[in-house]
């Protein structure tokens, strides 16, 4: 097995649903150059050794995987990625190439078609419940692609949970990098966890941070809660506490699982824990919470504050794929396998049906029209001026969406 990824979340999305497919076997990680590496933690959490990932180019990966192909290729990025990765291998043709396969991290809520396009061509677009199941061959079948190529699965991260942690009634908070994404809004929560924190001091009040300072997330995270939380003073409550760690740990001390719209709901709610999305910024797509719609979980915090306990609709959960029951999609993915030769990849875009839109998404991950490596990034610089170059991007990057933008930001509401 083989997984390729670009972020904490998708390589512990990437490698658990690797372990799902066959857990005995070894799987070798790669990432491309541009990105920043997760820390040692992260790696270790997503159940991987940061040893065992290697740093490639679009020029190194084919002969990366060619000199020790995997059954299985695991594509855990962004929708341009997937499509970029695909142009990749299909232009390559790999002799006996690995099965590909890939899908969604979490939940999905917007932008379907488009997402669900970069991912076509793909052997197996995995997807998470039996309402993607049908949205997604919906949309297959309408411009004209094998359905046979969706297949069902759940969430991998939604096993069996630990022991429970017997303790104190426990509020968690579940936080998003990036929603809300204003100071205002993410102010306002930790605000409000505090008052829920001050109401009810026979409670424990967490906020679980998405990552710890100084570790690298999918999004950037402008105005961190543990920030916010410290700039709440001597007025911060004694029973309000900042924790980190794996979200599983968490939920096993957790009796109500609070969040806008993050994962970790799903997985409150296929343990059976009480679940609130909020309301309070709204029932809005670019939330996410619309997805919850429903499933008798969207409450405020005036909701939580008179008591309110919100347990997911049974019918909803499962349409969801919550709930425990049998994964098809290892019996698909041995199938496929046990075939014979699979056919050459087919990404749905090509330069006859998106020639305006198609080669500026490929340039982005290093790769040109014709679905080869651009030629500057075939090895031909040296390692040295090679890593020094992505030193330097990442330095721009990090200066420009961590102090550049919000200080635009800043002078834009004035």
């Amino acid at each position: 097995m083989a997984v390729l990824a670009d972020s904490d979340s998708r390589w512990k999305w990437g490698v658990q649903l690797a372990r799902r497919l066959n857990p005995s076997a070894v799987v070798s990680g790669y990432q491309f150059a541009g990105s920043d590496l997760p820390s040692q933690r992260q790696f270790a959490e997503a159940g991987i050794s940061a040893d065992a990932v290697s740093v490639v180019t679009s020029g190194e990966l084919v002969p990366a995987l060619a000199s020790a192909r995997p059954d299985v290729l695991i594509l855990a990025l962004p929708g341009g990625g997937c499509q970029a990765t695909l142009h990749l291998l299909a232009a390559a043709d790999l002799p006996d190439r690995p099965l590909v396969l890939t899908g969604y991290v979490g939940v999905v809520y917007e932008k379907i078609v488009e997402g669900l396009l970069l991912r076509s061509g793909a052997d197996v677009v995995a997807v998470n419940s039996p309402a993607d199941l049908e949205r997604f061959r919906t949309v297959f079948a309408g411009v004209g692609l094998p359905v046979t190529s969706v297949a069902l699965t759940r969430l991998p991260f939604l096993g069996d949970p630990g022991p429970r942690v017997a303790g104190r009634f426990t509020v968690t908070f579940a936080g998003q990098p990036g929603v809300p994404s204003t100071k205002w809004h993410r102010r306002f929560l930790i605000e409000r966890l505090a008052e829920h924190a001050v109401r009810h001091p026979e409670r424990d009040v967490l906020i679980k941070l998405r990552s710890l300072p100084g570790e690298q997330a999918a999004h950037t995270e402008l105005y961190p809660y543990d920030q916010l939380y410290r700039s709440l003073g001597v007025d911060r409550p004694a029973n309000l506490k900042l924790v980190g760690g794996a979200m599983g740990r968490v939920l096993d001390r957790t009796d109500l699982l609070v969040t806008v719209s993050s994962t970790a709901a799903v997985e409150a709610v296929h343990r059976g824990i009480a679940t609130a999305l909020l309301t309070d910024f709204g029932i809005r797509e670019s939330l996410g919470n619309t997805y919850f719609i429903g499933s008798g979980c969207l409450a405020s915090f005036d909701d939580l504050d008179a008591g309110a306990a919100p347990v997911a609709d049974e019918a909803w959960a499962r349409r969801a794929g919550l709930g425990h029951g049998p994964d098809p999609l290892p019996e698909r993915v041995a199938e496929l396998l046990a075939a014979g030769p699979l056919p050459p990849l087919k990404p749905f875009y090509t330069m006859t049906n998106g020639k305006a839109f198609l080669p500026g998404l490929l340039a982005t991950y290093g790769v040109g029209p014709d679905g080869r490596p651009l030629p500057f990034l075939i090895g031909g610089a040296p390692a040295g001026l090679r890593s020094a170059v992505r030193r330097s991007a990442r330095t721009m990057y990090r200066h420009g969406s961590q102090v550049v933008a919000p200080a635009l930001r800043r002078l834009a509401s004035l």
